[in-house]
Formats: structure tokens, C-alpha cells, sequence
């Protein structure tokens, strides 16, 4: 991840730079906040803000979630399953 830019190290990003520090647009954080999706934010004044540590943790958890960088849940290394008999 970037490191925020200053003389002292910023423990809060306004929406733009949140999404500027994540690669992504700021219309897309925009929609995943009103979607309830997307890393945590809330508000300080009238602004919109997210915490850099929960930045972090948020893009961690996604790529724990994800298959193609969470080899124990790539469906290709699991054992096939046999379907069970049911009566039709």
C-alpha cells in the first residue's frame, strides 16, 4: 500500500485519497459506501473518512476471501465430492 504523503504519517483518509491509497475510483467507494459494501468509514464533521489501519485490514480479509490468492479455498484443491442418492 502507498504511504500517505507529509511531514507526519496521516491516520485518516478523506474519500478521495481513500480511494486514491486503495487504486480505485472515488465513485467507486462512493457507491460501495451507500451499499454497505467496501471497507469501513464514517464520518468526522461533514466528512466522510476511513482509518488507513482499517484500510489495510479491509484489503487483507479480501484477499483472504479469495480463491485465486487463498490456495485452501481454490475449489480445484479439493477432492470431488460424490452426489448423494436421493430418491425422485
Amino acid at each position: 500500500m502507498p504511504e500517505p504523503s507529509g511531514a507526519q504519517e496521516a491516520a485518516f483518509l478523506n474519500l478521495p485519497r481513500a480511494a486514491e491509497y486503495l487504486g480505485i475510483s472515488p465513485n467507486t467507494l462512493y457507491v460501495w459506501r451507500h451499499r454497505r459494501q467496501g471497507p469501513p468509514s464514517f464520518r468526522m464533521g461533514r466528512r466522510v473518512m476511513y482509518r488507513i489501519t482499517a484500510l489495510d485490514e479491509w484489503v487483507c480479509d479480501q484477499e483472504r476471501a479469495d480463491s485465486r490468492s487463498n490456495r485452501a479455498l481454490d475449489p480445484l484443491n479439493r477432492k470431488p465430492q460424490r452426489r448423494s442418492r436421493t430418491a425422485r
